[in-house]
């Protein structure tokens, strides 16, 4: 059986998360209601929209799929806050860690978008599994 760590991990390639991060434009508070979430994700035509807490730190990331069992029932959604749904939440990537072992960390999580912060928690992109394998399979040998 063969291990890996973060560090063999950043020797394969020698790429990081931030060498595969994208932006993300679309994010709510955690306390923004369901309806909110879903009015975001229709008008936008995305499948996510990243998650912060009142201080600005991401609190996780939440998905269309996610949000069906509230969209159920329309009261519901407009009194339900996006804090209390079950989304994705951390830990989180970060920019240094290697891509490498990003990659097979979302492949366990069956994870298809995974957000990156800083060392103090706010948001700086995400990375999607699409971008990650991308990239390492344009990396020379």
């Amino acid at each position: 059986m063969t291990t890996h760590s973060p560090q063999s991990a950043q020797r394969d390639h020698g790429l990081t998360v931030a060498d595969a991060m994208e932006t993300c434009d679309y994010q709510i508070a955690d306390d923004s209601t369901v309806d909110r979430a879903n009015d975001i994700l229709h008008s936008a035509h995305v499948e996510y929209l990243l998650v912060r807490d009142h201080n600005g730190r991401c609190e996780g990331l939440v998905t269309r799929i996610g949000l069906r069992p509230f969209l159920a029932r329309s009261w519901y959604t407009e009194r339900t806050a996006i804090s209390a749904t079950s989304h994705q939440r951390g830990p989180f990537a970060w920019p240094t860690m290697g891509l490498t072992l990003a990659a097979l960390a979302m492949r366990i999580k069956r994870l298809a978008v995974w957000p990156v912060v800083d060392d103090d928690g706010y948001i700086l992109g995400v990375l999607t599994a699409d971008r990650a394998t991308g990239v390492l399979a344009a990396a020379p040998a």
